[in-house]
């Protein structure tokens, strides 16, 4: 039994290391949105997210690197400026939406090489994934087995959730689906029973009006 935890324990953390994203940020003189790196991830309404940035190079170096957190509906969660090393964000998301972690690599000096960059790896924790399991098992005094099932059983939760949340929107887009092809086919019944009545109209009108003109 020790051994198929700790299995599960190394397989667990191979996953989550694998999770990081790692990539280089080219350098673009000035300031411009068509030179943000965006990473998108999306997320359920009041869940906390970690994000985790560890950029290359050092301060002086010609480069300046800001990060900008947002969401699709126009939340912002921070905006973090030259950053070098490791730097945290939390927070607890605002909406059901997507949220986009960008970066922008600023020339502020003359640089060696002809593509100058700095490396990123990004890691970003979301609900139970973000949580400090290490401050919790020191403060309910919980052994390392006891941790990883109560973060394994918050995780099963979320996608619970998750499904839950899935399923609810599809129904949703369903009712939304068969009320518009209702409004279509009663659309559809409407313009076929106006030129049904028009023809017929016509058909009687140019009666009438050949019968006058024969009768002239």
């Amino acid at each position: 039994m020790a051994r198929f935890f700790g299995a599960l324990f190394a397989l667990l953390a191979f996953l989550h290391s694998a999770l990081a994203l790692k990539f280089d940020l080219l350098a673009h003189p000035g300031h411009s949105a068509n030179n943000e790196r965006c990473i998108r991830n999306f997320v359920n309404r009041d869940t906390l997210v970690v994000v985790t940035a560890t950029v290359g190079g050092h301060k002086g170096d010609g480069m300046v690197v800001n990060m900008h957190i947002k969401d699709a509906v126009g939340n912002d969660y921070g905006r973090p400026k030259d950053i070098v090393g490791e730097s945290r964000m939390a927070f607890t998301s605002l909406a059901d939406t997507a949220f986009d972690v960008c970066f922008e690599n600023t020339l502020i000096g003359r640089v060696s090489g002809t593509q100058p960059s700095r490396h990123v790896e990004l890691d970003i924790d979301i609900g139970a994934d973000a949580r400090d399991w290490s401050a919790i098992q020191a403060a309910e005094k919980l052994k390392p087995v006891d941790t990883e099932l109560r973060r394994i059983e918050a995780s099963v939760n979320e996608i619970v959730q998750e499904m839950e949340y899935l399923r609810i929107r599809e129904q949703k887009l369903r009712d939304t689906n068969e009320s518009t092809n209702e409004r279509v086919k009663w659309f559809a019944l409407g313009t076929m029973g106006m030129l049904v009545g028009l023809g017929a109209w016509q058909v009687v009108y140019l009666r009438a009006y050949f019968r006058s003109k024969h009768l002239i």
